[in-house]
């Protein structure tokens, strides 16, 4: 897959360190207990502007919370991450909170679409009370951005009359009105019906193709294997192995890793190939 990286549309923080100097998201030494054991021991993790990252590992591998902890819905104990040079556990009113939350979008495993509103206004009602854009420039991104996601005709549908896939490609579509510089995937085709995958999957290619930052927690490792510049394998809350998908896919360092990939393809759904981009 082809992939252009977009320009940075903000201005330029001063790094910490070289590690960082390009980096739009810098994870350093992340720790996190619940329940008094330890999800999170020292993770490291570190997304350039343009790149497409994905985070594999078996289930309760910590894969979601370092998500979660990306957007500042979880607090972990010890550790720093940055986004575009801003502290993300510094943020702790209100106004910061949403401000983080403007530039990082992210796409769960359920869609989370408002039930009583059309998917127009579910695509135009953060970019009109949280950016103030006017109606009529919110209802235009949104037509869009429905026919980028290939659902121009569902503009006035509920989201209970659309099916799985239809209603998570809305939800990519909302999460892209807002205009972040990140998007977080989590496991986003986990509840879909196999034939539904495919055309979810094609989506996000075509915004990692196109340069959209991103981070994807996902079991599907042909899509992985495809869409990442670099990806991690985690278990137990440690980064066990990372590298570029080429390389991680095709020759594991790491012989737990290596035998996590050969589960793990035995039981990958298949999916149509990706279009090209």
């Amino acid at each position: 897959m082809n992939r252009v990286a977009l320009a940075p549309t903000f201005d330029e923080a001063p790094a910490s360190d070289r590690h960082t100097q390009d980096a739009l998201l810098s994870i350093r030494d992340l720790h996190l207990d619940y329940g008094g054991g330890p999800v999170l021991n020292g993770i490291d993790l570190t997304v350039k502007r343009g790149q497409a990252v994905s985070i594999i590992g078996p289930s309760g591998s910590g894969k979601s919370t370092i998500l979660r902890c990306i957007n500042g819905l979880v607090t972990p104990r010890r550790g720093s991450i940055h986004i575009d040079g801003i502290d993300v556990r510094a943020q702790q009113s209100d106004a910061e909170r949403i401000a983080l939350r403007k530039r990082v979008g992210f796409v769960f495993q359920q869609y989370n679409l408002f039930p009583h509103l059309s998917v127009l206004d579910n695509l135009t009602i953060a970019p009109r009370r949280v950016l103030g854009k006017s109606r009529e420039e919110a209802e235009s991104d949104a037509h869009a951005l429905l026919a980028k996601v290939r659902l121009a005709d569902k503009a006035h549908a509920y989201p209970g009359a659309l099916s799985g896939g239809q209603q998570q490609r809305v939800a990519i579509a909302r999460t892209l009105a807002m205009r972040p510089d990140l998007i977080l995937f989590d496991e986003v085709t986990s509840a879909l019906d196999p034939e539904t995958v495919g055309e979810v999957l094609n989506v996000i290619g075509e915004l990692a193709g196109e340069g959209q930052t991103c981070v994807l927690v996902t079991h599907e490792m042909r899509f992985a294997a495809e869409i990442s510049d670099e990806v991690f394998f985690t278990e137990r809350g440690v980064i066990v192995e990372h590298g570029p998908a080429g390389q991680l896919f095709g020759q594991p360092r790491n012989e737990r890793t290596r035998l996590f990939l050969q589960r793990a393809r035995g039981e990958d759904r298949s999916h149509p190939p990706l279009r090209a981009v």
